[in-house]
C-alpha cells in the first residue's frame, strides 16, 4: 500500500479489519518498525480525536511525530500556472516536497468550505499533496472522504455484530450548522464493502452523491427504516443538490431511545446532546461512541504499519 486517501487503497478490507483487531491486543508489537521514521500531520482545519489517535498510533509504532497547523504557516496555493501577487505566500507544489524531505509519511485534512461542489469534489487539497509529496499520504478527513473514520466503524461492527449479516441503517439527524458529506460518504463506501444489511434514511431532498449511494437502498421514513436494526449510524450532512445550505432542521428526525429500540448507537463525534441524539441513548450503553473513538487509534495504526512495511520492502 503506498497510501491512504480512500478505503479502496486497501489490498484487502476484511483482511485490515481483523489485522486491526489483533493488533489492539498488542499494540506495541512493532514499535520497532518507525524507529527514526517521522509522521508529519498537516492541518487545515481542527481535530480532537483525529490528532490525537493518529499521533498514538505512530508513537505505537516507534515514530516521532510532528504537528502542522497551515493557519500557522503561509497561506498556501493550489492553483496552477497563478500570478501570487495576493494572500498566498507559497505553492503547494513547493511546500509538498519541503515537508516530504522532513517526514516519512504525510498525513492531511482539509474540509469542504461547502460553496463550490465542483472544486471541493475535485480534493484539490489532498490531490496536490498526492501529486507533489515523495512520501506516502494520509487522508485525516478531505472535502469528500474520511477514510480512517470508515475504517474504524467497520473495526468496531465486526468486533460487536452478534450475528453474521447484521442490519445496519446510516441516519440522518438535524444540525444548525452545515456540515461536510465526508464522513457519510466513506461509511456509506465501507458498508457497501461488507457483509451487512445496509440501507440509508433521511428526509427527502437530503440524498448524498448519487455516485456514492448507487443502489443502496434509500428510506424517507426514519423509524420504518430503524426497525431490527443492529446499529443505527448517526450523521448530518449538509444539502448535497442544494449544495452546502441547511434545508432542514426537524427535530423529529433526533435519534431517540424508542426509535433505537434493541440497536448500538455509532457516531463519529462530536455530537450535539438532544439534537442530533437524545441523552438517554448517548448515556445509555447501547452507545458506542467511547468504543468507536478507542479504535480510531488501531484504524490509523494499521494503515500506518503497512505504509511502513511497504517503504521497507
Amino acid at each position: 500500500m503506498k497510501k491512504y486517501t480512500g478505503i479502496n487503497d486497501l489490498d484487502s478490507i476484511a483482511d485490515t479489519i481483523q489485522e486491526a483487531i489483533k493488533l489492539k491486543e498488542n499494540p506495541y508489537q512493532f514499535e520497532k518498525l518507525g524507529q527514526r521514521k517521522t509522521l508529519v500531520m498537516v492541518f487545515f482545519n481542527a481535530s480532537l480525536r483525529t490528532r490525537l489517535s493518529t499521533e498514538k498510533a505512530a508513537k505505537n509504532l516507534g515514530m516521532q511525530v510532528t504537528v502542522l497547523h497551515v493557519s500557522d504557516a503561509w497561506e498556501l496555493e493550489f492553483e496552477e500556472g497563478t500570478i501570487m501577487n495576493l494572500n498566498t505566500s507559497e505553492h503547494v507544489k513547493e511546500a509538498a516536497q519541503v515537508i516530504s524531505q522532513y517526514a516519512d509519511v504525510i498525513a492531511v485534512r482539509a474540509f469542504p468550505k461547502l460553496e463550490n461542489k465542483e472544486q471541493d469534489e475535485s480534493e484539490f487539497v489532498m490531490n496536490s499533496f498526492i501529486k507533489y509529496a515523495t512520501v506516502p499520504i494520509v487522508n485525516m478527513e478531505s472535502a469528500t472522504a474520511h477514510p480512517l473514520q470508515a475504517l474504524t466503524d467497520a473495526i468496531t461492527i465486526e468486533e460487536l455484530k452478534t450475528k453474521k449479516k447484521p442490519k445496519v441503517v446510516l441516519s440522518w439527524a438535524p444540525h444548525p450548522k452545515a456540515l461536510p458529506h465526508a464522513v457519510a460518504n466513506s461509511f456509506v463506501h465501507m458498508m457497501q464493502e461488507l457483509d451487512v444489511d445496509f440501507s440509508i434514511t433521511h428526509p427527502e431532498g437530503y440524498e448524498l452523491n448519487p455516485a456514492i449511494t448507487k443502489n443502496t437502498s434509500i428510506n424517507h421514513n426514519q423509524e420504518e427504516a430503524l426497525q431490527d436494526a443492529d446499529f443505527v449510524y448517526t450523521k448530518n450532512w449538509s444539502n448535497y443538490k442544494a449544495y452546502g445550505k441547511v434545508t432542514s432542521q426537524d427535530p423529529k428526525w433526533m435519534i431517540t431511545k424508542e426509535k433505537l429500540g434493541k440497536a448500538k448507537f455509532m457516531h463519529c463525534l462530536p455530537v450535539r446532546r438532544n439534537v442530533v441524539v437524545a441523552d438517554a441513548v448517548l448515556d445509555s450503553d447501547r452507545s458506542l461512541v467511547i468504543h468507536q473513538t478507542n479504535n480510531r487509534t488501531f484504524a490509523a495504526q494499521i494503515v500506518l504499519k503497512k505504509l511502513l512495511e511497504n517503504s521497507a520492502s
